[in-house]
């Protein structure tokens, strides 16, 4: 009879569980008392405390679920809910367990918690494989890894495809199988985690036992080994791998290289003491290598002390592995009676336990001891077999149509989304068909219109240079006439005037001292108001540049006129050096309006008690600054309104730059840079 790596298998699966429970909570070992527990994260750690009775456990896992669900329903959650789902199966709490994980699902569900949506299938699917059913898990697990990976989550679509693998090649679909490892394998290098790396080597290299590609089967091992050494506690993962490399070389028919292997684990005194079913394995293994080598020293004794230890910590599995390998024995011996015995015994048992390899192997087995009813044993083998064949193909057929029935969903879902896109893009259309006559019609009035509006803009323009002229007009003629009176003043009055207190001085007056004193102080006087006037003089012919004094002008009674309404103190600072004369008259006009938006929306919004405008020259750039103690407003989050996106544009068609910074309680600043070259 042909050697099955049951073991493997065994590991395989305890290893599998370990890995999909890891996305729960750890064992919290520490008691909690029971006035500490007033959280529902307390409670759920108190539901996995041993030192808690189960019915216990389950009432704290029941006052979770009622809080969770009288509260708000958002991802924590679900999220939570989910959680609570699983520990209900740890708990074998199956209606529980179903109720609380289709109460996740359709929360999340309503709220698009795709996350959720993934965990309630993958601990369906977890409820589904502990009941052996496998095709519905499989279907649950292929729904977990198409939510994860919607989500970039790859670690669990990882383990999700993982699962699927074991499940395949559960069920011999080894080409399915080897593909959703290798999909898994890309995703866990990426990731680097190591241990679920091994395993999936492992689980490469099991399937290449079980189709006798044993070269292959050695090499997945030994890739998985270089895995260990990158992951602390690799010791029973180790010597796992040594026993699986044993069993190929049994496979292949190397007895001696398959011993070397077996004899390297036994010298682990340990191993009886901390992982005895797994010593008893090695035994038994090492037992039936050194049968099929023909080397029958202590084989019987070995044989023994490896069903004894299976039989005592009730390895049903390992049970029948040790009664075949009994039966073989005993066969070999020729003892044909307690051969008989032993391979009835695993016969029964493996029929009892559902192990269809073990079963079939007992019966061929049976078949070449028992010749008398050897063809009723192999039409059994033949018709399990058969049987056996059918539903895996059943099974696997099942496998293939969730795959394609989940691929032909999303490819309908997106064959929907197109439909309606198309249907709103016809929609459109014909919206747009109807609505073109009605815009063609109305298209020309608007145009006219914006020409119209453009024609006023450039009106108010033309005004305003002229209103800038008109001033510069007026300012000139006031300078002119001040210069006439400060000449007339100065010709004209102050020249009689002086010609007068001269004549007076030349006066011979006479009179008392008193009389003389006094005329003496009104000649003093005279000249007193000769220096004045000629100084009120010099300052009325005093030259300024008309073009600075118009243009300012009008800024300053504009900050005036605002500061009245918007009840701000106004500052205004002109640099002296700005060449107005040189600027031209549309930069004069686009600055006036700038300043008339900004003003206006201090006025309306900031509500200041300071503002203050600065004009200044920088190099060949006109720099004005706006600055207000107002209330100011998040820059980031407020969409520019009508104000701003003017002033905006004013500075983009003179090809300067415009900042804009505010801070709540803080202001607004508006720094403005313009060339004027």
């Amino acid at each position: 009879m042909k050697r099955k790596p049951i073991h493997t298998s065994i590991f395989l699966y305890l290893f599998l569980c370990v890995i999909l429970e890891s996305c729960h909570f750890k064992k919290d070992s520490i008691k909690i008392i029971e006035t500490e527990i007033d959280s529902v994260s307390l409670w759920i750690k108190s539901s996995k405390d041993t030192s808690y009775s189960l019915a216990e456990r389950k009432i704290f896992l029941n006052k979770s679920y009622d809080r969770i669900i009288s509260g708000q329903i958002d991802l924590f959650a679900t999220k939570t809910l989910s959680k609570i789902a699983y520990q209900y199966l740890n708990l074998k709490d199956i209606r529980n367990f179903k109720k609380t994980n289709n109460e996740a699902y359709r929360l999340a569900l309503k709220i698009k918690d795709t996350f959720t949506l993934a965990d309630s299938h993958w601990s369906t699917a977890n409820f589904y494989k502990k009941r052996e059913a496998y095709d519905s898990a499989f279907y649950h697990y292929n729904s977990a890894y198409n939510y994860f990976e919607s989500i970039d989550k790859q670690y669990y679509a990882a383990k999700m495809l993982y699962t699927m693998a074991f499940i395949k090649g559960r069920y011999r679909d080894y080409t399915g199988s080897e593909i959703l490892i290798f999909k898994a394998i890309s995703k866990y290098k990426l990731l680097k985690k190591n241990k679920s790396l091994y395993a999936s080597y492992n689980h490469l290299a099991l399937l290449q036992s079980d189709i006798r590609e044993h070269d292959k089967a050695l090499f997945y091992h030994n890739k998985a080994l270089t895995y260990i050494e990158k992951f602390k506690n690799k010791k029973n993962f180790y010597e796992a791998s040594l026993n699986n490399i044993g069993n190929v070389y049994i496979d292949k028919g190397n007895y001696s290289k398959a011993l070397d292997y077996f004899t390297r684990i036994l010298k682990n005194d340990s191993l009886i003491i901390n992982d005895i079913e797994h010593y008893a394995r090695v035994v038994d293994n090492k037992a039936y290598c050194k049968l099929l080598s023909k080397d029958t020293i202590n084989l019987l004794q070995d044989f023994e002390i490896s069903l004894k230890i299976r039989d005592s910590i009730n390895s049903k599995e390992g049970i029948v592995i040790s009664k075949i390998h009994l039966a073989e024995y005993y066969k070999y011996a020729k003892d044909t009676l307690k051969a008989l015995t032993y391979a009835k015994e695993a016969n029964v048992l493996a029929k009892e336990i559902k192990n269809s390899r073990d079963y079939l192997a007992s019966l061929k087995l049976l078949a070449k001891l028992d010749t008398k009813q050897a063809e009723n044993y192999l039409e059994k083998h033949i018709q399990f077999s058969d049987s056996l064949q059918n539903v895996e193909r059943k099974i696997q057929n099942k496998f293939t149509k969730i795959a394609y029935e989940t691929d032909e969903y999303i490819e309908e879902t997106k064959r929907l989304s197109q439909q309606k896109i198309w249907i709103a893009v016809t929609g459109l259309g014909a919206v747009s068909i109807v609505l073109l006559f009605y815009f063609l019609s109305s298209q020309k009035s608007k145009n006219e219109k914006l020409v119209l509006e453009a024609e006023q803009q450039k009106s108010n323009e033309q005004v305003y240079i002229l209103t800038l002229k008109q001033q510069a007009k007026f300012e000139e003629e006031r300078i002119k006439e001040r210069n006439r009176i400060s000449k007339e003043i100065h010709d004209g009055i102050l020249g009689k005037l002086f010609g007068t207190r001269i004549a007076l001085g030349f006066l011979n007056m006479k009179g008392d001292n008193a009389t003389l004193k006094e005329y003496k102080s009104f000649l003093e006087e005279l000249q007193h108001i000769e220096k004045e006037i000629r100084e009120v003089s010099h300052k009325l012919s005093t030259n300024f540049s008309s073009s600075s004094i118009n243009f300012t002008t009008i800024i300053s009674q504009l900050l005036e006129n605002k500061s009245k309404i918007g009840q701000f103190k106004p500052q205004l600072t002109i640099d002296e050096h700005i060449p107005w004369e040189e600027i031209n008259e549309i930069i004069k006009v686009n600055l006036y309006r700038i300043f008339q938006e900004a003003l206006q929306n201090i006025v309306k919004y900031a509500k200041a008690t300071n503002v203050r405008l600065d004009l200044l020259i920088e190099k060949e750039n006109l720099v004005v600054h706006i600055q207000d103690d107002g209330i100011g407003f998040h820059v980031a989050k407020t969409k520019g309104g009508i104000g701003i996106k003017s002033m905006k544009s004013r500075v983009q068609q003179l090809k300067g730059t415009l900042y804009l910074h505010s801070e709540i309680k803080r202001g607004t600043d508006i720094h403005i840079k313009i060339p004027i070259e």
